[in-house]
């Protein structure tokens, strides 16, 4: 399967500077996942940027 990189980029709000896996969500999730975090795009724009990707902050951010 090609990967959609340029299509996905209308909705990944990485803000991370240099990120090598911006628009590749199979590499971002894998990568993310195996540290124990989520995505960027699991999060709202103004948690994002703080690049707390954790499992607890996802909770926090969404009221769970």
């Amino acid at each position: 399967m090609e990967c959609k990189k340029e299509s996905n980029m209308d909705f990944c709000n990485c803000s991370y500077p240099g990120c090598s896996r911006k628009g590749i969500c199979c590499e971002c999730l894998q990568y993310h996942l195996k540290n124990q975090q989520l995505p960027a795009c699991c999060f709202p724009d103004e948690v994002e940027k703080t690049y707390d990707r954790s499992f607890t902050a996802f909770a926090k951010a969404w009221n769970l």
